[in-house]
């Protein structure tokens, strides 16, 4: 018996071996297959192996090892052997985040943030796509209003015109996302109306908003939209901000989900009136809920674009997160390293942005492969 255990047991081991070294062919098979399949391949491999190694060392030299992590004044980075600065991040990394924020109340913003964060993961997740999760964003947009205007539970109140870095981006790209979104949905069906009027005017704002860049929005609801208001009548200057993104973002949004709609075949449309379905009941049950999934690639790079166009409200005088970066750059012993900071910056717009990209990538193979077994499963039941 013992010996009948003791076979099985070298048995499973080589087969274990075994199947370790059957991964190597594997490798050197995909390597053959996708770096080497031709002299014109290999070369090109070879290259940029080549530039990689020239590159990546001396840059990895200069960020990592001759570094200067931290430095009072600064003279320690204008050594002549020294790398990069880093001592600029460890000393402005608040201001940058959190702008003119009151230094000691910067755990608002920071927990604000991180409320953000929150959301966006929880809303990733499929499971949790339940009518519960807008009241959690309800829930988690009211705390962080409280957290960053304050004036009530003992917080001392702070005026938005002092909001700024990081948590001011996520604020902009959060509030224009989620209104442009639905504003750009009834665009895009107004755009193929067949009501004249609504589709003309669908047409002239589209139009017209795509016409001009995002700076001058923001300078005309800066600078000319207070001229129209009646006199005593004020909008504050980050919610005329906000506006106008959300008016910009919702033309651009509205021809990527028109897009999506021509794409659905006209016998969607008919198998929904042979139904009986409504107008509102064909568009929100059969025609949306496709064209939506169709158009997740270019809905997600407008997102992205979008979320990195909330620098330009330096316009009008609001500190994002670029712009307090650029700010920081300003004290005199800072000065000359701009390099590390403006790499700071874009490290943080492209964690945000990576994130987008890859969970776009995971919704819409998921959704692509819910639809295949959908289809799988007609195709069976018709058989």
């Amino acid at each position: 018996m013992n010996g009948k255990k003791v076979s099985g047991t070298f048995s499973r081991a080589r087969q274990n071996q075994s199947s370790g070294w059957e991964k190597v062919p594997d490798t050197f098979s995909w390597l053959r297959q996708n770096l080497f399949s031709s002299w014109r391949n290999a070369a090109a491999t070879l290259v940029i192996v080549y530039l990689l190694w020239k590159l990546m060392l001396p840059f990895l030299d200069w960020a990592l090892l001759r570094a200067v992590w931290w430095s009072p004044d600064a003279k320690a980075c204008r050594a002549e052997a020294s790398g990069a600065c880093w001592a600029l991040i460890a000393d402005k990394h608040r201001f940058m985040l959190f702008g003119t924020y009151p230094f000691d109340a910067q755990w608002r913003p920071a927990l604000a943030s991180l409320v953000f964060v929150a959301l966006y993961i929880v809303s990733a997740i499929r499971v949790c796509w339940r009518p519960w999760l807008a009241l959690a964003w309800l829930a988690g947009l009211s705390a962080i209003g409280v957290l960053m205007w304050g004036g009530v539970f003992g917080l001392a109140y702070v005026e938005n015109g002092r909001w700024g870095g990081l948590a001011l981006t996520l604020l902009l790209a959060t509030f224009g996302i989620a209104f442009a979104f639905p504003l750009s949905i009834l665009l895009a069906l107004a755009r193929r109306s067949t009501m004249p009027i609504i589709r003309w005017l669908a047409i002239g704002y589209i139009e017209l908003i795509r016409g001009v860049p995002l700076i001058s929005l923001l300078f005309m609801a800066s600078v000319m939209l207070p001229l129209f208001l009646p006199e005593g009548v004020t909008i504050d200057k980050l919610l005329r901000a906000q506006i106008a993104m959300i008016l910009f973002a919702a033309a651009y949004l509205a021809e990527v989900v028109r897009g999506g709609l021509q794409a659905i075949p006209r016998g969607q449309y008919e198998a929904a009136q042979a139904l009986g379905l409504s107008y509102w009941k064909t568009m929100g049950f059969i025609v949306l809920p496709q064209a939506l999934r169709i158009s997740i690639p270019p809905l997600v790079n407008t997102f992205i674009g979008f979320f990195k166009d909330t620098s330009l409200v330096l316009i009008i005088g609001l500190f994002d997160l670029l712009t307090t970066v650029k700010v920081s750059l300003t004290e005199p012993k800072w000065t000359g390293f701009g390099v590390e900071a403006y790499l700071f910056a874009s490290a943080v717009y492209f964690i945000f942005c990576f994130a987008m990209s890859r969970y776009s990538q995971a919704l819409e193979a998921s959704l692509g492969a819910g639809q295949a077994r959908t289809v799988d499963a007609a195709a069976k039941g018709t058989a």
